[in-house]
């Protein structure tokens, strides 16, 4: 087993798995978003008999249409992770240009060696079978068991606690050899679901009382869905607004009812949104007292920037942010600074500024949970998180528990 990204950081997953002679089976390959990209260490596509790819977002996806410049393998996933990740890597192509070394083509080319499977249906590799488990990280999300001389769980990114949205985690943890886990909350514990959105929701409504608007800035896939399906849970009564690309996420999952906890709850939710799609509306939304929900999550661009310019400046307003927000980027900013940056200069916050942990990752205690659910036999490997996180998971493995656990660098290769 190669680990090839992901290591002693979050970003760039991709881990590569032996199934027959120097063939491979690729578990994700995606790319870093911090300030510049990065890659996960090569692998030549004629080593690659397969792909499999645990969900769209783009720290897991954003790098496999470069092995569609001369390969042709196959790349299966559960649906709607294809049409998420066209949505997600189309934008990636026209937001990065020259910074990518692929083209609108070549991801073409990849979803036409498309394969979409459901959750738990087997698929053969020479010796090997491999069948996906729901992640309970974003609609579609999975985790790989691969099964052959060994039996390895790669979790992906995974959450054991169900959401507005999705659905728990399903684990099977049992007569494993070798577990992948993520160690992005390794030294952090989620608050109660249930009381944080109470919390939110109460919070939303009071600002908007008080006449103020309230921007949630949300991942245009998975966060803001939830976000407007628990607004419409609470029997929110106040306008809400959805704007950018989640309102294309929005579309594909009304077509995937299947990947959603409560489909009936997110058509509520869909058909209680106003949708947002000329400048002239957002004009309007940002100055009704209402909550507007629109990409990007960590403030880097989208139209969340042209409302964050309107609402920023008033105290009757407020900013939530819902996502974990990277070191350095403007939501950490904003949160650690009460700054932002607009038109090249940084300026000073008087919005409210909240932060909500909606997150859609296994906490410690959950992370903990699982390693105490594993035989004694099982090695396990840790990845997505910064090196901390990564090293203080592996030695609770080691010393509490007694696995044999690594936090390993990117390139190290594993027998198992």
């Amino acid at each position: 087993m190669k680990f090839l990204g992901a290591c002693g950081e979050v970003g760039r997953s991709a881990v590569a798995v032996e199934v027959s002679g120097g063939k491979y089976l690729l578990l994700d390959y995606g790319v870093m978003m911090n300030s510049e990209i990065g890659f996960p260490v090569h692998i030549p596509p004629r080593d690659v008999e397969a792909i499999v790819l645990s969900h769209a977002h783009l720290d897991h996806s954003g790098l496999t249409p470069l092995l569609y410049l001369s390969g042709d393998m196959p790349i299966y996933a559960v649906e709607p992770t294809f049409k998420l990740t066209d949505l997600l890597i189309r934008d990636f192509i026209h937001l990065s240009g020259y910074y990518l070394p692929y083209e609108y083509i070549d991801l073409e080319n990849m979803l036409d060696k498309a394969v979409a499977v459901s959750h738990r249906e087997p698929v053969k590799f020479y010796n090997a079978e491999v069948r996906l488990l729901n992640a309970g990280h974003i609609p579609g999300s999975s985790q790989v068991l691969v099964e052959s001389d060994s039996r390895i769980l790669y979790t992906g990114d995974f959450n054991t606690a169900p959401t507005r949205l999705i659905d728990s985690a399903d684990m099977e943890l049992k007569d494993l050899d070798a577990l992948v886990i993520e160690g992005t909350y390794a030294n952090e514990d989620h608050p109660s679901r249930v009381e944080l959105e109470k919390e939110f929701v109460s919070t939303a409504a009071q600002v908007v009382e008080d006449g103020g608007t309230v921007l949630v800035p949300a991942f245009g896939v998975g966060r803001s869905q939830e976000i407007i399906s628990i607004l419409t849970q609470y029997d929110f009564p106040y306008p809400i607004y959805a704007d950018g690309m989640a309102l294309k996420a929005i579309r594909i999952l009304i077509n995937h009812p299947e990947a959603l906890r409560n489909p009936e709850l997110f058509k509520k939710a869909v058909e209680r949104v106003e949708w947002i799609s000329k400048w002239k509306d957002r004009r309007k939304a940002a100055k009704t007292p209402s909550v507007i929900v629109s990409p990007a999550g960590m403030l880097k661009g989208g139209a969340a920037v042209f409302y964050m310019e309107q609402i920023a400046r008033e105290k009757k307003n407020a900013i939530i942010l819902v996502s974990y927000q990277i070191p350095g980027t403007p939501g950490s900013i904003l949160l650690e600074k009460r700054k932002f940056m607009l038109h090249g200069r940084s300026r000073k916050v008087d919005a409210q500024v909240f932060r909500f942990d909606f997150s859609s990752h296994a906490g410690r205690r959950e992370l903990h949970e699982v390693l105490k659910s594993l035989d004694p036999r099982t090695k396990v490997f840790v990845v997505h998180g910064e090196k901390a996180n990564c090293r203080a998971l592996s030695s609770y493995a080691e010393k509490e528990l007694g696995l044999e656990a690594y936090a390993p660098n990117a390139g190290d290769v594993f027998e198992v």
